[in-house]
């Protein structure tokens, strides 16, 4: 099992930067793949970025060039940097842990992004 920490969510407006954070209660190396999915109002959870334990990287097409995740394994936490924001990219973003057989999900950080 695994204890996920999200935090870093906020109000900022279109073209500013957010940087969410997911701190997880065991090494990154006993995860598989880590990442952010997003859910807006009435829309179904969407993947938004994931990152696997040798570091191998995967975006939605929405948010290439813009959002980078990245890993710190001593602190045992993953980012999500946010740049360019648009409104559309408001939602609450959830970090997930992917192990065998079971996934984790944190408790999901709102990002609202103002025009």
């Amino acid at each position: 099992q695994v204890q996920l920490v999200e935090s870093g969510g906020g109000l900022v407006q279109a073209g500013g930067s957010l940087r969410l954070s997911c701190a997880a209660s065991r090494s990154l190396f006993s995860i598989n793949a880590m990442g952010w999915y997003r859910q807006a109002p009435g829309k179904q959870r969407e993947l938004v970025a994931t990152i696997t334990s040798l570091g191998s990287t995967n975006y939605a097409d929405s948010v290439k060039g813009r959002f980078t995740i990245s890993r710190d394994n001593a602190k045992t936490t993953v980012y999500l940097q946010m740049n360019s924001l648009k409104t559309e990219d408001t939602a609450v973003y959830y970090c997930i842990a992917c192990m065998q057989p079971d996934d984790y999900w944190g408790q999901g950080t709102q990002v609202t992004v103002s025009s």
